[in-house]
């Protein structure tokens, strides 16, 4: 192998190694902040969460995490992923309960925040003024394209927003929106595969247009 090479190789290896080391004593280091990952169902949210939080706790840092008490379809307690990624977590129906269990705690992780009340703003603004890292993750938008919950708040308090997208499942392009396929008016409906898709701004309008068609043909029966 050539000598010139082998040390280009070299400089890269130590470099990466050096960004990695960098990179993973600033992400440790953030305290008394908030991180918010949002995107649409299927963009990897929940497992970018899960990957932070483990980052946390093998830092040795004290980590509490959250998810609504609704959301049960993988498992009652533990968040867990698209990809069955999976990690321990205390289900709560307040976001004021988020408080009781805060204490001598280094970093809180909440997922679904987009289930949660209004309240959680406060809650997580409170944390981080109290030198908590707070890192949450929650759809940025409902199934009809509309800010979702919490989430438009807690974008603007955060110190940063991490935005994560699926892939569209009409034509490959990156996904923002969660296109409901089942018939229900509803703003919270827990689903999956069988009730939602994700899909790019253009296959959104397209599909939605659809929907409209159908709905007019259906009222044009006897």
């Amino acid at each position: 192998m050539d000598t010139d090479y082998r040390y280009l190789c070299k400089d890269i290896i130590i470099n990466a190694m050096v960004l990695f080391s960098e990179d993973h004593i600033n992400e440790t280091n953030r305290k008394g902040r908030i991180e918010v990952i949002c995107g649409s169902m299927f963009s990897g949210k929940t497992e970018e969460l899960i990957r932070r939080l483990k980052r946390a706790k093998f830092a040795k840092q004290r980590v509490e995490i959250f998810k609504p008490a609704i959301d049960t379809r993988y498992s009652k307690a533990d968040v867990v992923s698209h990809d069955s990624h999976t990690i321990p977590s205390t289900p709560i129906d307040s976001s004021a309960s988020i408080l009781l269990f805060t204490s001598e705690i280094d970093v809180v992780g909440i997922d679904e925040a987009q289930f949660f009340d209004q309240g959680l703003i406060e809650v997580c603004n409170h944390l981080a003024n109290n030198g908590i890292r707070v890192i949450v993750a929650g759809l940025d938008m409902d199934f009809r394209g509309k800010p979702f919950g919490p989430m438009p708040g807690l974008c603007a308090i955060a110190d940063e927003v991490s935005k994560v997208h699926a892939i569209c499942v009409k034509c490959g392009q990156l996904a923002v929106f969660s296109h409901r396929t089942v018939k229900a008016s509803q703003q919270i409906l827990l689903g999956e595969t069988e009730e939602y898709e994700p899909l790019c701004r253009a296959c959104y309008q397209e599909a939605i247009a659809e929907k409209l068609d159908r709905n007019e043909e259906t009222k044009k029966l006897p």
